[in-house]
């Protein structure tokens, strides 16, 4: 997405700290509002930075219902290499693909996922009401994973209802808010005595709660005022502030917004043709089953993700760290 449209990113070290510094054990859950149908993966591959995105055991897992990215053997198998679940609607939380996601968070892996549990109707105007589904994960987990909220505007005019392509020449915007954690309430006395739902009730409460407080920080971000480093907004000019100066600073194709204290807003820049900017978004996933070494000839076989990094690192990298 960077280069064809432009993407402000506001608390994106939270997100990165949970990505490169969390405990091994510890589970990440990512939630966001849902507003078109390439939410994932371009939202998303716009967050992350190169060394999470070309490593395909650090990427995340997510569910997309059976009868729309599950439809026929070569949808499927595309799926199934990005790392996306099935789940059908209507089957309720305790089916096989809600059983896997749990399994890849006892593995302290990543699992995103969206807790209305559909597309907006609106053009992202609203928000849903969180399902029960984002509580399962939490609660049934071995160890309570850590959840990371975003709100995102912007893809609504990228990928409207009904696009078949993405548009080019829009603005993305994404605030981040701070890691949400349940051992308090999961390990609580009193919890003790409620039932599972009423559990996964609290969690998605929870959750969904968090989301309308970043609802309206990103709605007021794209109304033209600005946030300041306690996450609270201003009235201000629509550029970012750069933490520790007074000026507003404005970046061509990409910026992104620091709020804690001390962090520098960084640019990057990607030009990439659109076949590039759609492999880069989705390839990066690709997960490389097959590499085999030889160890008496030295020989190695080279495996689709070693091929993707290799371009990646002759083609994309060179552009993306020029200043």
């Amino acid at each position: 997405m960077n280069g064809l449209n432009r993407v402000q990113v506001y608390g994106l070290e939270k997100l990165h700290d949970a990505l490169l510094r969390r405990p091994k054990d510890r589970p990440l859950i990512t939630v966001s509002n849902h507003v078109a149908s390439m939410d994932d993966p371009l939202v998303i591959a716009a967050l992350l930075p190169p060394n999470v995105l070309l490593d395909a055991k650090n990427l995340r897992w997510t569910l997309c219902a059976s009868d729309r990215c599950f439809s026929n053997p070569v949808t499927s198998a595309f799926f199934r290499s990005v790392k996306v679940l099935p789940v059908a609607r209507g089957d309720g939380i305790y089916q096989k693909g809600m059983d896997i996601a749990i399994s890849k968070l006892n593995q302290g892996g990543w699992v995103h996922i969206f807790p209305e549990g559909s597309r907006s109707r609106d053009g992202g105007k609203t928000l849903g009401s969180p399902k029960r589904g984002v509580g399962r994960l939490v609660f049934d987990a071995d160890n309570i994973p850590m959840v990371i909220p975003f709100v995102h505007s912007g893809m609504q005019d990228i990928m409207p209802i009904g696009a078949s392509f993405p548009r080019i020449g829009k603005t993305v915007t994404v605030v981040i808010g701070d890691p949400i954690y349940f051992d308090d309430l999961l390990n609580n006395e009193g919890a003790k005595h409620l039932s599972r739902g009423k559990l996964y009730d609290a969690v998605s409460s929870t959750i969904g709660h968090r989301l309308r407080q970043l609802k309206v920080q990103v709605d007021k971000l794209t109304q033209g005022t600005q946030l300041l480093n306690d996450g609270s907004l201003m009235e201000e000019t629509p550029e970012l502030v750069v933490a520790g100066t007074q000026e507003p600073r404005s970046f061509d194709r990409f910026r992104v917004g620091f709020s804690k204290d001390g962090w520098i807003a960084s640019r990057m820049r990607s030009f990439m043709e659109p076949t590039e900017l759609m492999g880069f978004a989705a390839g990066g996933l690709f997960m490389n089953r097959r590499a085999v070494e030889t160890s008496e000839s030295g020989s190695r076989r080279v495996g689709p993700l070693k091929a993707w990094n290799q371009f990646l690192e002759a083609n994309v990298l060179p552009r993306w760290n020029c200043a």
